[in-house]
């Protein structure tokens, strides 16, 4: 019973999330499960959607300084003209920062300030305009003013958020609501900042789904895009990107990365007796084989025809080495004649070999790789220290 609630819920949220796969959902509640691509896409969409709202409200800020002078008292308005001045230097600030970041650390600062800014103008008006005695378009507008939080966790829709950022992001807005309610600072009833609080938790939820929603079709497009469509390896494109990303983190952690080139032996036999479909399942065949020896870190990239690299973070030469021999003993299928398929395989590391950058790193794994075909395939060169 309880399994079939579970599958059951499962079919809805995939539903819902542009129809991403089950095992994959934990990406949409926890960022830690996103790939370094997703992460740097997924940053650039939050940074330039944050710039291009807080430029448009550090314009429209101000401008509502003529309401505010039309319809309070003067000592009102100056106080509430001095909140928007400041809000809206704020939001300026904002629009200019960041702006060729593609760091989550700094997505999550930008949204953290964009946030925080109006709860911050919230906590100073509302307290504010409870003190004066309003009527008829005074009354209505200061009303108005209550209703800040609903637009600012509304504008969480706006963001490829997973779950939990969704919740974060909303809880100081949340609070600080619940702080004016708590208060007795408020310009509505008990009951009505109740129901008030309940309708912003609904909204919460909403937007907070609604920006899980961006995030699995992101997540989908990403995929897509960076990866092979016939062996799900990174394409060669992506694979670019992901090792100079892999080589920076290596480098700025002092830790070791290996490099594994792999070029299948007497590929083009099986083309070209057997055909191509016969040739796309022998390397469909290779490359669930070698996904299978890889840790969950490790990352494979289809770098052209029947040649792969393979990245190995926080892993020296001898423990590639062993990857190498493992997979080797395993095998990498069988040829369409029964004959086992095999490769041959160059190894570097960023320490062993004083690689200067990433496309360095596979031009030494390339040339150990042909001179290990040169010495009679289906073997592996290593970095010096193994030869």
């Amino acid at each position: 019973m309880l399994h079939s609630f579970k599958q059951f819920i499962n079919s809805i949220l995939t539903r819902l999330l542009a129809d991403i796969a089950c095992e994959s959902l934990s990406c949409m509640v926890l960022p830690g499960k996103h790939s370094p691509l997703l992460s740097r896409r997924r940053a650039e969409m939050i940074i330039s959607r944050v710039r291009l709202v807080a430029a448009m409200f550090a314009v429209l800020t101000p401008l509502w300084i003529i309401i505010d002078v039309w319809v309070f008292e003067a000592k009102v308005a100056l106080m509430l003209g001095a909140g928007r001045v400041v809000t809206s230097i704020g939001f300026a600030a904002l629009a200019v920062a960041y702006s060729h970041s593609q760091k989550m650390s700094d997505a999550y600062r930008a949204l953290a300030v964009m946030f925080g800014i109006p709860t911050l103008f919230f906590v100073y008006s509302h307290p504010l305009l409870s003190h004066f005695q309003l009527t008829g378009a005074a009354a209505a507008i200061a009303a108005g003013y209550a209703f800040l939080p609903f637009v600012m966790v509304a504008g969480l829709s706006v963001f490829p958020l997973t779950a939990m950022e969704g919740f974060l992001y909303a809880l100081p807005v949340l609070c600080a609501e619940a702080g004016v309610a708590l208060m007795q600072l408020d310009l509505l009833s008990w009951s009505s900042h109740l129901g008030a609080f309940w309708l912003l938790l609904l909204i919460t939820a909403t937007a907070t789904l609604s920006g899980m929603s961006q995030l699995a079709f992101m997540a989908a497009l990403v995929a897509q895009a960076t990866h092979d469509p016939l062996t799900q390896c990174f394409s060669r494109a992506s694979g670019e990107e992901m090792l100079n990303i892999q080589f920076r983190i290596a480098n700025r952690n002092g830790s070791s990365l290996a490099v594994v080139f792999v070029d299948l032996d007497n590929f083009k036999k099986v083309n070209d007796g057997f055909g191509h479909d016969a040739g796309d399942k022998v390397l469909i065949g290779a490359t669930e084989a070698i996904r299978d020896a890889l840790r969950g870190g490790d990352v494979m990239i289809r770098w052209g025809g029947e040649e792969f690299l393979v990245l190995l973070p926080n892993t020296h030469c001898r423990e590639a080495a062993t990857l190498v021999e493992r997979l080797r003993a395993k095998g990498l299928g069988t040829r369409p004649d029964g004959i086992e398929q095999t490769a041959s395989f160059g190894i570097a590391t960023n320490l062993a070999d004083c690689a200067k950058d990433g496309p360095h790193l596979v031009e030494l794994a390339d040339q150990r790789m042909y001179r290990a075909k040169a010495e009679g395939k289906d073997r592996y060169v290593g970095c010096e220290d193994l030869q």
